[in-house]
């Protein structure tokens, strides 16, 4: 089943603030929230929907991607499961409590509601920071797809502690939070009794403390260190598309989550064709003679050349297309069209004869434009300043 637009799921307008998207899915949050629908799956799916609906409008890369390509520019180029991951790569619930601390100042459970959430007491693992690279592709790569090898500068897990941060690997539970990662209190509200959780003071949310500190990484079980990573670029991607892979960014501190890498895509200018989405047009300049008489010309395409009939009196203006002779499209909807600009060409200079033989045309009532042609002309010449 196709996937809701985002704004309808929050129920607001595209032009909604952070502020208002927060509200809206603090609201849905609440009504479909699991411990107050117990055993509803229609509720539990709505909740998800509303959570994939936030982590996406009120990211403002993510939400530019959205409203730019739709689905299609946050579940990742190469679909849902696939390497490249947006929400579409796969949220838990316990990551859907996760966000809970942005919407609700720290609680993800309800204890009016039937007890804690089912992420409030694991303990806090650290996410590594993203990576960005920009890869600059040709149209050509652009059209079969490619694939890139970037050597990355990144934290990875330290060797000698094995990325725990201790030095001979040993920790002990946190006697602050016993081993949850956070502490607990529990309030009066608007919505009955809840409880509200915060990150423990003495572990830092993980739950257990390091005896030790490694002498290599000090304790924070990453150090600096290089990565060949191979990207698969999928064809059909445009200028400012940005993918990602999973896990392929910094490592997290004490063998946390490591972060992904971003790539934004750049278009290298081609000397013969210019892009509009999935078309390329190619501005074909004729001779007179051609122009007036027809004939067979030859022009470029992004996989060797293609013969196009001229008919005779072809105007200036007038476009030819060539059906599948563009780019593909990046969701697998076919290709698009080369598009053939034509323009004529009127010497700059003649000799006395060539001068001569055209006065003589000059005069002929063939070489006088029609109104219909004045009116066909001028009305391309128009339509390229509305």
């Amino acid at each position: 089943m196709a996937k809701r637009d985002y704004y309808e799921v929050l129920g607001v307008g595209k032009s909604a603030s952070a502020d208002e998207i927060k509200k809206a899915y603090r609201k849905k949050a609440i009504q479909y929230h699991p411990d107050r629908n117990p055993g509803d799956k229609e509720a539990e799916e709505k909740f998800k929907e509303a959570a994939e609906a936030y982590d996406v409008l009120s990211d403002p890369d993510k939400r530019q991607r959205y409203d730019q390509f739709g689905h299609a520019g946050v579940s990742g180029a190469a679909g849902n499961g696939g390497p490249y991951g947006g929400f579409g790569g796969g949220m838990s619930m316990d990551d859907i409590f996760s966000m809970f601390g942005d919407i609700f100042g720290g609680h993800g459970g309800f204890g009016g509601f039937g007890g804690t959430s089912r992420g409030a007491s694991a303990a806090r693992r650290y996410r590594g920071s993203d990576l960005r690279v920009k890869v600059r592709l040709t149209l050509n790569e652009i059209a079969s797809g490619v694939e890139k090898k970037f050597k990355l500068k990144k934290y990875v897990a330290c060797s000698h502690c094995h990325g725990t941060g201790a030095e001979d690997g040993a920790t002990d539970v946190c006697p602050t939070c016993h081993g949850s990662g956070t502490v607990t209190r529990t309030q009066n509200t608007f919505l009955g009794m809840m409880q509200s959780q915060t990150t423990c003071p003495n572990c830092g949310g993980e739950g257990r403390v390091i005896k030790n500190k490694c002498k290599v990484c000090g304790g924070d079980g990453i150090v600096q260190g290089e990565e060949i990573v191979t990207v698969k670029i999928p064809a059909g991607v445009m200028e400012g598309m940005q993918l990602s892979m999973n896990g392929k960014g910094n490592a997290g501190k004490h063998n946390g989550i490591a972060g992904d890498l971003l790539i934004v895509v750049e278009e290298e200018p081609h000397q013969e064709f210019t892009r509009d989405k999935n078309d390329l047009i190619y501005n074909l300049l004729l001779n007179f003679p051609t122009a007036a008489l027809g004939g067979t010309v030859e022009i470029p395409t992004l996989d060797g050349r293609a013969r196009v009939k001229i008919d005779a009196g072809t105007q200036p203006g007038k476009l030819l297309r060539l059906r599948g002779k563009g780019l593909p499209d990046i969701n697998g909807y076919g290709r698009g069209d080369l598009i053939v600009n034509v323009s004529v060409y009127v010497p700059e200079t003649l000799t006395s004869g060539e001068k001569e033989q055209l006065q003589k045309m000059n005069d002929s009532p063939n070489f006088k434009p029609s109104t219909s042609v004045k009116e066909k002309i001028f009305k391309k010449f128009r339509s390229y300043f509305d």
